[in-house]
């Protein structure tokens, strides 16, 4: 019974293993993006973790700063999964729009 198990596992792993060091190989490899967005109407303290949460719900998004003192987010993200029209929808449909800071 054990060995039913253990082996489509082991399989599974090593194939695993495989597939990502052949996309590294073949230069598949994302380089993460750090973007910071203007975010508006934060107007207490309890603002950032709405955005925050909005924000790592998209895919991609690896890491998402608030600051509720300068009305920031600072976004870590993979391009190949999210770009900053992604960012802003997550944030303006939970009622923070925002813009990507020039």
């Amino acid at each position: 019974m054990v060995r039913k198990i253990l082996l489509p596992l082991l399989f599974l792993l090593a194939f695993t293993s495989l597939a990502s060091s052949i996309s590294v190989l073949a230069g598949e490899s994302s380089q993460m993006k750090v973007v910071t967005l203007d975010v508006e109407n934060m107007t207490c303290a309890m603002c950032p973790y709405t955005v925050k949460k909005s924000l790592t719900k998209v895919s991609g998004v690896e890491k998402a700063e608030v600051d509720y003192d300068s009305k920031t987010a600072k976004v870590t993200y993979d391009p190949t999964k999210a770009d900053i029209a992604a960012l802003t929808e997550a944030t303006t449909n939970v009622g923070y729009p925002s813009k990507l800071r020039q």
